[in-house]
């Protein structure tokens, strides 16, 4: 058995055959995590040899076949004669590793290849056998290419995937056994040789979208848990506040899916507790719709997280291989996965929003006869009010990510390419609003817990759990005192894995948790 490399790998971890069919998360998850390493049976590699003769074949013959014997973008009309072909694939690669910025984690970059490797596999992409086993064997040995987060337009991740294109070949850098290496050297201690890239590998080794999807589903399964952990601490305020229970069974009965899948959930939970009875006719919206606002962002997150599924085995190459013949393809353009994932964007503005009303409503006064600011009685304090400012702030981050970004315009490549969906970009946006939302949560959950020891209720359950770890790092407020270390520290701990598992262990919500693999 060989030992446990820094870079998380291991050479005896459990294999995953990749067959050109979906991956769904939790695949993604073990790949990326480095507890499952992937292989590729021979016999698939048979479609992806087919494709790669029909090419091979055109360019024996002489004819063109973009970005294989030709230029690419404006230099399409290029075309390279046979003893061109060597020095320019070899050099494709390099001209496309330009991307800045800090470096992608290194599950998403296995991520990435596992994409690249299985899109391959349904036999359209035209490139070699051996192609797709260096690929392999970079997660298999534990390379890992060092890719800077700034280079794609979201039209095919040139500019990200080149930077893995190019450690193939012994350019660039990656990580290895814990080290970032020039990519030779890593190569090398890895035992392996530089890969030399045949006529149509080296487009077909970074013209893709890979890394663009890895991160995605890197974001969507934190924002599945970032909204996960809010529902507990919209369950822990509503309890503070006497909600009533009812709206939530309406919207398990009568609700659309994540109406529904909400609704169930809330409504489970409540008979959990010795829930208070409702303190008023009609509660504010706030807390009557909180089964439609989560619902919308559960099934937003759903849908773009079912389209991102299928991005991991269509070919989204340019050309591709289809009856024998060489066509060229828009597939490198994700805008369906980029419009469900900018959607859910909004559905997070919403549940933003819904945190700060209530956070509000904890605050004010009005409900239940709390103290305005949730001051404890005789005490001589300002009390959690003044955190309402930050809550606010919060929300408008969250809500300033959320303006739509794909239908922006752009013009390069001499005018032949004015298509984008800027999906890194969007990508980015989102794990920003995800880092806001579980400082949300957070805050919610402290105020919750304040207003739960003022009332004297008794929570249980998952809003149990809650309240015991917001009190492990804040006692009950009596006097003012500074709370920002506390905030960051409950921060941590509401976005961290362990409660997350701990939430999803005492109240389920197996639709939802088990598609973006939760409990992994």
């Amino acid at each position: 058995m060989r030992q446990r490399g820094k870079d998380g790998m291991l050479a005896s971890a459990k294999t995953i055959v990749l067959t050109g069919r979906p991956l769904d998360f939790a695949t993604l998850q073990r790949i990326g995590e480095g507890t499952a390493v992937p292989v590729v049976a021979d016999s698939a590699f048979e479609k992806v040899d087919v494709a790669y003769r029909v090419i091979a074949e055109r360019i024996a013959m002489g004819l063109p076949v973009y970005g294989a014997n030709t230029g690419v973008g404006s230099m399409k009309d290029r075309l390279w004669t046979a003893g061109d072909l060597a020095e320019f694939n070899s050099a494709l690669v390099k001209a496309h590793h330009f991307g800045t910025g800090e470096f992608f984690r290194k599950a998403i970059v296995r991520k990435a290849i596992a994409i690249r490797i299985n899109t391959a596999l349904g036999g359209h992409t035209g490139c070699s056998v051996p192609l797709v086993q260096a690929f392999l064997a970079l997660i298999e040995h534990g390379v890992v290419p060092a890719v800077h987060r700034h280079g794609s337009i979201g039209c095919a991740d040139i500019g990200l995937m080149g930077q893995v294109a190019s450690v193939l070949t012994g350019a660039g850098e990656a990580f290895f056994d814990g080290q970032l290496l020039p990519a030779e050297e890593a190569l090398s201690l890895a035992g392996l040789k530089p890969f030399v890239m045949l006529p149509r590998d080296a487009l077909a080794s970074l013209s893709v979208n890979a890394i663009a999807y890895a991160a995605a589903s890197d974001v969507l399964r934190e924002a599945a848990s970032a909204v996960r952990v809010l529902m507990v601490t919209g369950l822990m305020s509503s309890l503070a506040l006497g909600a009533s229970a009812d709206p939530w069974r309406v919207a398990a009965t009568l609700g659309t899916r994540g109406d529904a899948l909400v609704g169930s959930w809330l409504y489970g939970q409540s008979g959990v507790v010795d829930w208070p009875l409702p303190t008023a006719i009609h509660d504010p919206l706030s807390l009557r719709m909180t089964a439609q606002v989560f619902g919308a962002a559960v099934d937003t997150l759903l849908v773009a997280a079912e389209r991102l599924v299928d991005a991991t085995y269509l070919s989204d190459d340019n050309p591709v291989v289809l009856g024998g013949q060489v066509h060229a393809s828009g597939a490198s353009l994700p805008l369906t996965t980029t419009l469900y994932i900018e959607t859910a964007q909004i559905g997070f503005s919403h549940v933003a929003r819904n945190v700060l009303n209530r956070c509000i409503l904890l605050s004010n006064g009005v409900r239940r006869n709390l103290p305005v600011n949730l001051v404890a009685p005789g005490e001589v304090a300002s009390g959690l009010g003044p955190l309402m400012k930050l809550v606010v702030e919060l929300y408008m981050r969250v809500q300033s990510m959320a303006v739509p970004l794909s239908a922006q315009s752009i013009v390069v490549a001499g005018g032949l390419e004015e298509e984008a969906t800027f999906l890194p970009l969007i990508v980015e946006r989102m794990e920003t609003q995800v880092r806001d939302l579980r400082q949300m949560a957070a805050i919610e959950a402290l105020l919750s817990a304040q207003a739960i020891d003022l009332l004297g209720d008794v929570p249980d359950g998952v809003t149990r759990i809650a309240y015991d770890h917001v009190r492990a790092v804040s006692p009950l407020y009596l006097k003012d005192r500074p709370l920002s270390k506390e905030i960051e520290a409950l921060h941590r701990v509401f976005a961290s894995q362990d409660l997350l598992k701990a939430f999803v262990a005492a109240a389920p919500m197996p639709e939802f948790d088990d598609f973006f693999a939760l409990s992994v």
